[in-house]
């Protein structure tokens, strides 16, 4: 379950609430994405499909996961105890 966002962006997507800084289509995906994320119990529930490509971050991010909503916007975030924590949309180029 989604325990908090990191920014109010991301969680206004979630809620459904358009946006004017992401294109429509990348927000239809986040959304469905987010979701995805909310209903987790285990990472593992994550890596399907397997479009998600659920990855463990290095470096600044050491500590988080991500999993893709297209090959630039990824949703990443950290995971403690069967939920997500500063969950964020990022546009990783």
């Amino acid at each position: 379950m989604i325990r908090s966002f990191r920014d109010r962006e991301t969680e206004r997507i979630f809620q459904r609430i358009r946006s004017g800084k992401l294109p429509s289509d990348i927000q239809r995906t986040a959304v469905r994405k987010l979701r995805m994320l909310n209903r987790s119990v285990t990472l593992a529930d994550l890596r399907v499909p397997p479009a998600n490509r659920l990855e463990k971050l290095r470096g600044d991010r050491a500590g988080q996961y991500s999993i893709r909503i297209n090959d630039q916007w990824r949703i990443c975030f950290t995971w403690r105890n069967g939920d997500a924590y500063n969950v964020e949309i990022v546009d990783y180029h």
